[in-house]
Parts: structure tokens; C-alpha cells; sequence
């Protein structure tokens, strides 16, 4: 059997089982329109002003930093156990540790870099210091 084929019915089944069930749920769901349903819903509490609301970018940034570093571990501990073999093989340590040393290198570099421009200094927002004067006074 060609593997092109193997590939096509993967990728047809990858779609078509998602947009199947979405169909599914179309025709088989009860519709009931009702205004309530539109409306923002936050735990049972009646919205109160705009749901446009800014947010801090430190929150994405420091989201973004915790996913390059989990990457980082998660690269980290197979490199582990694949080298380990090729020390046991001859390899010298030089040659091992040069690509880490390396991976890791660009990896603090990227770390000071984000540091030096303030994407991981944590800042209060001018909504939280308006509301810290206001309940001083």
C-alpha cells in the first residue's frame, strides 16, 4: 500500500471527524432563542460597565517567558539521555556539552535581554493605583 494513501485517509479522518461531530451537534441540539443566552455571563453576577478592558502586556509576557522555558526543560531532559550513550561510545565531553552550552547560551541571552527591557518587571497599572488612592482617603 502507498504511504500517500495511509497519509490522505490520516488527514481526511483529522478533519472529517470534527466537522462531523460539529454537524452532529447542529441538527441534533434544541434550539431555544432566548435574550439571556447573549448576555455576558460571569458566574451568576449581572455585568456591571464595559467588557472592554485593558490588560497589562507583563501578564502575555510572562506567559510567553514561562513557555520558552518549559520548552527549555522539555529539550533538556532527552538531551540527557541521548547523549549519555554517546559518552559511553567515545565522544568527548566537549562535543556533548558545546550544542546545550549553546541552546542554553541563547537562552539567557534572551532571558537579559527581556529583563534589561522591563518584560518581566511587574508594574501596578494606573486602575490599581487609582484605587489604592481612593481607599486611602
Amino acid at each position: 500500500m502507498n504511504p500517500w494513501i495511509a497519509i490522505g485517509a490520516l488527514a481526511l479522518m483529522g478533519v472529517g471527524i470534527p466537522l462531523g461531530m460539529m454537524a452532529a451537534s447542529a441538527i441534533l441540539r434544541p434550539s431555544v432563542p432566548e435574550q439571556g443566552k447573549s448576555a455576558t455571563y460571569e458566574s451568576g453576577e449581572i455585568p456591571t460597565g464595559s467588557t472592554r478592558i485593558r490588560f497589562n502586556i507583563q501578564y502575555y509576557m510572562v506567559a510567553l517567558l514561562f513557555v520558552v522555558f518549559d520548552i527549555e526543560t522539555v529539550l533538556i531532559l532527552p538531551w540527557t539521555v541521548i547523549y549519555r550513550s554517546a559518552l559511553e561510545g567515545g565522544a568527548g565531553l566537549w562535543e556533548i556539552l558545546f550544542p546545550m552550552l549553546l541552546f542554553i547560551g541563547v537562552l539567557v541571552v534572551g532571558l537579559v535581554w527581556a529583563w534589561r527591557n522591563g518584560a518581566v518587571k511587574w508594574v501596578r497599572s494606573p486602575r490599581a493605583a487609582r484605587r489604592k488612592t481612593e481607599g486611602d482617603t
